[in-house]
């Protein structure tokens, strides 16, 4: 009987340590989220911090320069109409962003050339769009011209307002330089904004590019006010037809189910705060697309993106129905009522993933 008290005083010593250990473990947790609260800039060490460059200073690009610097990361904004020269802009510079537009790359490049860019910076690419003439997508045309350095691709559902607003967002950072990806992570990893890796930047890429064409054409279904059924049924086909085309370019299936794929294109179609949702939108309303980008006062890339891909799905021989109405709507030769019709009017098949990858 003594021994079996014994056993149970024992036993019960070593519940009230576990119950100990457990509370101070908490303790320890939320004197370090405390800890973040009062400081929500990153603490790292001096020699942890980076040299970072954002190139544009648009919307987006201060949005990421902003995510960088939270983070205590020194950080130098360029745009041509800066002050800041680009020679001293790149000098030291740890990780390159490119966040213009996709017309204003070739000419950055170019000037980017006759200057020195050390082979160890990372060319981190946060543009969305395809080049009409070369059909390359913004990171085809960097490592084009940068063979040697390390290339990420950045992309996610991420509106640079909500974004500025200090709202939670996830993204993704693409590359076949896993140790380059993880360090464009640690740039911007924080408490507010999520940083996933992967090593697809092709599909990931492509996926924020293809969803903005798209996203001109849910606009075209909200102005004319089809309804809650139709969006759904056009998004659901849409992630189809960007998947078609991914995979053949080279993009991996499971990515476009992801951020860059599926999420980039929910936000993207789903929020007025898009540029390409706001042309669909006013086209359905009878504006004209000058007047449209005029009100919009900068570049909503699927105006150019769906012509160099209606270019590259003829190329290609690539089934794009959305895509291509959303071309002729653009061009003038339908309106967006018939656009609707012909796409409701299209030959009756089962479902399927029908995504041509045989």
């Amino acid at each position: 009987m003594a021994n079996s008290a014994t056993h149970s005083k024992a036993k019960g010593s070593n519940k009230e340590q576990r119950l100990e250990q457990a509370a101070a473990a908490v303790s320890k947790a939320i004197a370090a989220e405390d800890a973040v609260q009062s400081n929500p800039g990153n603490s790292r060490p001096p020699d942890q911090l980076m040299n970072v460059t954002v190139l544009g200073a648009g919307a987006w690009g201060t949005a990421l320069a902003n995510l960088v610097k939270v983070n205590g990361h020194n950080v130098n904004i360029w745009s041509r109409r800066g002050e800041l020269s680009l020679e001293d802009a790149i000098a030291d510079a740890d990780i390159l962003i490119s966040a213009i537009s996709m017309k204003g790359i070739s000419e950055t490049i170019t000037k980017l050339k006759a200057l020195k860019l050390p082979t160890k910076t990372i060319i981190t690419s946060a543009s969305k769009g395809l080049d009409f003439d070369t059909l390359n997508t913004p990171s085809q045309s960097w490592s084009s011209a940068y063979p040697n350095n390390p290339l990420v691709v950045i992309s996610g559902p991420n509106l640079s307002v909500e974004i500025e607003q200090g709202l939670p967002a996830a993204c993704v950072c693409a590359s076949l330089d896993a140790d380059a990806a993880e360090q464009v992570q640690e740039a911007f990893s924080s408490d507010r904004f999520r940083v996933y890796t992967n090593d697809d930047p092709v599909g990931t890429e492509l996926g924020g590019t293809l969803k903005n064409v798209i996203a001109i054409a849910v606009g075209i279904c909200d102005g004319l006010q089809l309804g809650t059924n139709a969006k759904s049924g056009l998004m659901t086909r849409a992630l189809i037809e960007i998947i078609r085309v991914g995979t053949h370019l080279g993009g991996q299936t499971e990515t476009f189910f992801g951020l860059a794929g599926l999420g980039d294109l929910m936000a993207t179609c789903s929020s007025p705060l898009s540029r390409n949702y706001r042309v669909g939108y006013g086209l359905a309303q009878g504006k004209s697309l000058e007047q449209i980008t005029e009100e919009l006062k900068s570049t909503a890339e699927g105006v150019n993106t769906a012509r160099a891909l209606r270019k590259l799905a003829k190329r290609e021989q690539i089934n794009t129905p959305i895509s291509r109405l959303v071309y002729c709507v653009l061009e003038g030769n339908i309106t967006p009522e018939q656009a609707v019709t012909a796409l409701m009017s299209r030959d009756l098949k089962a479902e399927g993933l029908d995504l041509d990858l045989d």
